[in-house]
């Protein structure tokens, strides 16, 4: 061992770094919210590049968000590179939850163009109310909320909405995570449209086998 490597702040820089990398493994950074980690990040982020690169990962930072997060990186396609197994597992969505998250995505980027408030907050009836057009009709309408609190709950976990604490009284309200313009990007909301179509599609078919059943 030599003497730079006994030095206190090195022992510290890497503590940090540590520190850093577990953080990320488990999720997200958000400058909000956790803002020494932030500023730590900010200033080793070349450090955690180099280290998550040999797992097979790279540092998404998006510093004008105020986020940060792991994703695999794409496998080389050279012949003789092994394929390294998958750190950070894929997560199938259902398709309310994707549509949800379209229709989120979609709200973030109206929100954003009327250049008012920077943090898009819903309620629970105006998320029920965004997807309630684009699901098959039910005649239960406390059934039809719960599903879609259950898929709200979905989001919430996957860390795209964040449920905020409300007084007695008030309706219950969620922010817009702004990571998810980073799984959302600009060119699947430039098929947005598209998409959708092809939604009304699946559930107009949906609804058609439900009343010939």
């Amino acid at each position: 061992m030599t003497e730079q490597e006994l030095k206190p702040e090195n022992a510290a820089a890497t503590n940090e770094l540590s520190a850093l990398v577990i953080t990320l493994l488990k999720g997200v950074i958000y400058q909000e919210g956790e803002a020494s980690l932030w500023n730590a990040l900010l200033n080793l982020q070349a450090r955690v590049r180099d280290y998550v690169t040999v797992l097979g990962l790279e540092l998404v930072l998006d510093e004008s968000e105020g986020y940060a997060f792991l994703r695999a990186r794409l496998e080389s396609e050279g012949e003789g590179v092994a394929k390294l197994p998958r750190l950070v597992a894929r997560r199938p969505l259902t398709f309310p939850v994707s549509l949800l998250l379209a229709l989120l995505r979609k709200k973030l980027a109206e929100f954003d163009a009327s250049g008012g408030d920077t943090r898009l907050v819903l309620t629970r009836d105006q998320l029920v109310e965004l997807v309630r057009v684009f699901l098959p009709d039910s005649s239960n309408e406390a059934k039809l909320i719960d599903q879609i609190e259950t898929h709200l709950n979905k989001i919430v976990e996957l860390g795209f909405l964040r449920k905020l604490k409300t007084g007695a009284g008030q309706p219950t309200a969620f922010e817009v995570r702004r990571i998810i313009k980073a799984f959302v990007d600009a060119q699947w909301l430039n098929d947005f449209d598209t998409r959708l179509s092809a939604y009304q599609v699946q559930i107009n078919a949906t609804s058609a086998g439900d009343s010939n059943g």
